[in-house]
């Protein structure tokens, strides 16, 4: 085994690698950008090398800097973690070259199956299921529409160098085609250098379930059973769970053979992941499932198939790395509970899903393991205080549980999610509690369109209560400070001798505003009267930013975390943030409401589909922007002509920045 590991990689899997490492005894070294320089994955890691500026294409892509930080520090080894390089042939190539172990497949290994289409003919060669699609060399738009026409839609338009969802559109029309496929050709040349796109039928009621496959240099290979990552939004995977709901004893075996013998088709070696596409329609079958690709690295939900076979899959991947092999046989391996996994965004989900920026304030997760195998284990590679930043993925923490059975592990996972509370960004956690709420997941009735079915439902935002909004309003005028010293004076807030403390205070929340009333009663509770009515509630302090809060008998604990301008509460599973009103500052809210694009988020201008003068219709797609590796179409918000146009192509904007006007409304 070596003994210094260099993880190229950031965020909270270079936090993994770096936890199983040190409890190897192996020294890790880190590589960090500018943004990156006081990021977790450095203060954990025994050394760290600066590498470049933010830009990944700066920075965590360039292998050559990378080599040479390993040289510099002596490890012996890389780990590529999953994403950035961690699939680049030639990445593998150099490392070997230096001298270096590379933690992952062979170059020829990843470039066999690099590339869908040829990864889906050496497929078929070696016996394993494919999808139905057009798999050629061409990329002419006719000839890509007219094997469409051929297989029939709907039809799925496929970037052949990636994955994550990224270069992909579902076509459900001959119409749509052209334009689907030039978008999908911008974002695989943006994500993965390679514009080229393959086309495949669209199962109708599809799931998405992957085989975890290991193998090792002495010619052995397993697989540790499946993943379900149907849950998934715009081909993004949102929860994933394993064992997958209804998999019948015979299918799983089916897949099993399949997927070990795709690996060793290729002479694999290490920790992989061959995904399968399945027919959800009804019961799963053993002719129902078709190979759709091979992730040659460690998956990003890696930590449910740990959960339930025990495993280290990271220890894993160095041992086989440093030589030795697996320490087991297929017929030693079996499945203990159930487990999911879900990823904590920062993301606005009442906009589309926006990504999201921001400071985190203040960041508390349900007690549990981080980065080890747990009942409740987090993995986040941010720490309260640290910046979600536009240049990375979004990513706060993937949040996972492990049951002895389902219906367990759903409890926990809804549990855990209401515990995990956030201030300073927007997230998706009320939408993971709702999904992990709803019924047809519940059942286990899972396909790759259930969020889509039921989106408006799942991303509905809920007004806060009475409860939630009296704290905030508490929070907000400085009630509920802990207040220590001598003086028993300074323990009373709001008190008045003669009368009952009177204050008012404004909130605003989801762009309405609030108005409420407090007063301080002599038994040291308070009465506010909020938007729903009045209520009395008690409140006495239970550590820092906890609180217990008594209402009608009923006592509970409470989160109440104040910053400048805003103040959070998170009460029993709610959660609501609420901004501060500045009476000094003059609201334009209204002025030119409609006659301007805004940047809703940091980005680059990839497509600009109008000029100074062109009259367009409300709807019409006047720009596209990249942030996060994703395209955003932004639409023209009425009826008009433009007056002005700020950005072109290639651009680089931030958050709110004015990208076209548009003729005033009353000229």
């Amino acid at each position: 085994m070596f003994n210094k590991l260099l993880i190229a990689n950031r965020g909270e899997i270079a936090c993994r690698v770096i936890t199983t490492a040190r409890r190897l005894g192996i020294d890790t070294v880190a590589v960090y950008s500018d943004a990156d320089a006081a990021a977790k994955h450095v203060a954990m890691a025994d050394e760290a090398v600066h590498i470049g500026p933010p830009a990944a294409n700066e920075s965590y892509l360039l292998g050559e800097r990378i080599i040479a930080a390993a040289r510099q520090t002596g490890a012996k080894a890389i780990h590529p973690g999953y994403g950035f390089l961690s699939e680049q042939p030639d990445f593998v190539a150099a490392v070997e070259a230096a001298g270096l172990v590379f933690v992952g497949p062979s170059a020829d290994a990843i470039r066999a199956m690099g590339l869908k289409d040829a990864a889906k003919t050496l497929m078929e060669q070696a016996g394993v299921p494919v999808v139905p699609g057009y798999h050629g060399a061409s990329q002419d738009p006719g000839e890509l529409a007219n094997a469409a026409a051929e297989i029939g839609y709907p039809v799925l338009i496929k970037a052949r160098a990636g994955g994550g969802g990224k270069g992909m559109r579902l076509v459900n029309r001959p119409e749509e085609f052209s334009a689907a496929l030039a978008g999908a050709q911008r974002e695989a040349a943006s994500s993965f250098g390679d514009p080229a796109c393959l086309v495949e039928k669209y199962i109708q009621q599809p799931r998405h379930i992957e085989i975890q496959v290991f193998g090792d240099s002495h010619g052995n290979i397993v697989h540790l059973f499946e993943r379900d990552c149907s849950l998934q939004r715009r081909h993004q995977k949102v929860i994933e769970e394993a064992p997958a709901p209804g998999m019948p004893a015979a299918v799983r075996a089916a897949m099993g053979r399949a997927a070990v013998e795709a690996a060793r088709a290729i002479g694999y070696v290490g920790a992989g992941t061959v995904e399968f596409i399945a027919d959800g329609a009804g019961a799963l079958r053993e002719d129902g499932f078709w190979f759709m690709e091979m992730n040659t690295r460690l998956q990003v939900e890696h930590p449910v198939s740990e959960a339930i076979t025990g495993l280290d899959f990271v220890e894993l991947q160095l041992r086989v790395a440093a030589g030795e092999a697996l320490p087991f046989v297929q017929d030693d391996l079996s499945i203990d509970g159930h487990a999911f996994e879900a990823r904590v965004y920062a993301e606005d989900v009442a906009r589309d899903f926006l990504p999201a920026t921001g400071r985190l304030d203040y960041l508390a997760f349900p007690e549990g393991t981080e980065f080890e195998r747990g009942a409740v284990r987090i993995d986040s590679g941010v720490r309260q205080g640290d910046e979600i930043s536009p240049w990375y993925d979004p990513m706060i923490a993937k949040l996972i549980v492990h049951g002895p059975d389902r219906g367990a592990a759903l409890n926990l996972l809804d549990a855990a999610l209401s515990r995990c509370h956030v201030a300073g960004s927007v997230t998706n956690l009320a939408f993971l509690g709702r999904l992990a709420r709803n019924l047809d997941f519940a059942s286990g009735a899972v396909d790759t369109g259930l969020i889509g079915r039921d989106v408006a439902n799942l991303a509905a935002e809920e007004p806060p209560s009475a409860v939630v909004t009296a704290l905030a309003a508490l929070g907000a005028l400085g009630l509920l400070a802990r207040r220590e010293g001598i003086d028993p004076w300074d323990l009373l807030a709001g008190w008045r001798h003669w009368t009952d403390a009177r204050q008012y205070v404004q909130l605003e929340h989801e762009g309405e505003r609030l108005s409420l009333e407090v007063t301080g009663l002599h038994d040291g509770s308070f009465a506010v009267i909020t938007p729903e009515g009045e209520l009395q509630l008690a409140v006495a302090a239970d550590g820092d930013n906890r609180y217990r809060v008594t209402t009608d008998g009923v006592r509970r604990h409470a989160e109440v975390v104040t910053t400048p301008g805003r103040v959070a509460v998170f009460l029993s599973g709610q959660a609501a943030t609420f901004q501060l009103p500045d009476a000094l500052a003059e609201s334009a809210a209204d002025q030119g409401a409609g006659d301007a694009v805004f940047a809703p988020m940091p980005g680059v201008v990839r497509v600009m589909n109008v000029e100074t003068g062109a009259t367009v219709s409300r709807g019409d797609v006047l720009l596209v922007l990249e942030a996060m590796k994703m395209e955003h179409s932004l639409a023209a918000p009425r009826d008009g002509v433009v007056a002005e146009v700020h950005v072109a192509p290639g651009d680089q904007v931030t958050e709110g920045g004015l990208l076209v006007a548009l003729e005033s409304a009353d000229s």
